[in-house]
């Protein structure tokens, strides 16, 4: 089963502005969603958010925390941002 991973703009953004070896470990843990966007992986974990209109999920990789929802196979990475920034 593989998915296909769509990054919104403002992610790409966001990411662009890390450090290589941060941008490099959050690309892999992105990639990484093609498997199963639904269980955590090593290095990354990932939970179902409760509370939201639509159906979406937390990534959090280290500091980094990505906003993500399921629409058939594919996934739609929409908002990025650091710890403690909020919801």
């Amino acid at each position: 089963m593989s998915y296909s991973i769509f990054l919104h703009p403002d992610v790409i953004k966001y990411l662009d502005f890390l450090e290589d070896r941060e941008r490099r470990g959050c690309y892999d843990s992105l990639k990484r969603l093609e498997e199963d966007p639904y269980a955590p992986h090593s290095g990354c974990d990932i939970k179902k958010l409760v509370g939201k209109k639509k159906t979406a999920y937390r990534l959090r990789i280290g500091d980094h925390r990505f906003l993500y929802v399921i629409k058939n196979k594919e996934v739609f990475v929409e908002e990025a941002f650091r710890r403690g920034k909020g919801y």
